[in-house]
């Protein structure tokens, strides 16, 4: 018999996503153009060739989903007077967790008289799934911002409902380094969040939709009269901030009720390109 003083093996660690995307814009003949970029991982950029006066950017993960212990990062800088539209591939996928969060965190920065459009695509959490993200955004005097984070709770054609998926949703708006809007969205698999009459009611989809405007009163009433024939859906006007709050019993519903909205409200005036293949 050999006998071994050698140390026991520490336990195998699972493969697990990293990536890493950051650009930034500059003016260039009175045309946003890009400046800096980098992407690291499973985080990929592309830039689709447009028309308009923003630079599209769509935001890709290779990895084809995420599950626990995976990580993305997200950077972006506007400079002055630029106009940028984040976007994403395709619905990003969450899928189940052994017992760790999928983190996806996201930075962006917007210079004076600048425009960002933060408007992924739907986020679909499976069965068991855990997703902890942040978004923090920092305008300048002047910017303007747009953002959207819509989430669907399993595939309606599978007849799921992701009943254990578990989601932390942080977001942190500042205006020259004072704070102006924070939220957070939290699910924690209890029956009382997806059923309560005051929080999901049953509905398997939900969005918030967010801008900061200067005329956020005078879009009030327009985007009210457009959401006006769906019963599970409100917005409101604080200052410069206009907030939209959606509940669907379906991704299909959901972005019925979204689309006319986040066009109202982006620079643009239209959906990014890939929400409508």
């Amino acid at each position: 018999m050999t006998i071994s003083n050698a140390p026991p093996l520490p336990p195998a660690s699972m493969q697990r996503a990293r990536g890493a995307g950051r650009l930034g814009t500059k003016l260039r003949a009175g045309r946003t153009c890009l400046d800096t970029f980098y992407q690291e991982g499973c985080c990929k950029i592309r830039l689709p060739r447009g028309h308009g006066e923003a630079l599209e950017a769509v935001l890709i993960n290779t990895s084809g989903g995420l599950t626990g212990g995976d990580h993305m990062e997200w950077k972006a800088e506007a400079a002055a007077g630029t106009k940028l539209v984040l976007t994403t591939q395709a619905c990003e996928r969450i899928y189940r967790s052994t017992g760790d969060d999928a983190r996806i965190s996201t930075a962006l920065r917007v210079g004076p008289g600048a425009h960002v459009d933060w408007l992924p695509q739907e986020t679909i959490l499976f069965e068991a799934s855990r997703l902890d993200r942040t978004l923090k955004v920092e305008l300048a005097e002047g910017a303007t911002f747009t953002a959207i984070e819509a989430v669907l709770l399993g595939r309606e054609a599978m007849g799921e409902a992701a009943r254990s998926a578990r989601l932390k949703d942080r977001w942190h708006i500042y205006r020259s380094g004072r704070l102006i809007h924070a939220e957070t969205t939290r699910l924690t698999g209890d029956d009382i969040e997806r059923d309560g009459l005051s929080l999901l009611s049953g509905h398997n989809a939900f969005a918030t939709l967010l801008a900061v405007t200067p005329d956020a009163g005078e879009k009030l009433e327009a985007l009210r009269a457009m959401i006006a024939p769906h019963a599970h859906a409100a917005a409101s006007a604080i200052g410069e901030r206009l907030v939209l709050r959606i509940l669907a019993p379906s991704g299909l519903m959901l972005r019925r009720t979204l689309a006319p909205a986040i066009a109202l409200l982006s620079s643009a005036g239209a959906l990014p390109r890939l929400w409508t293949i």
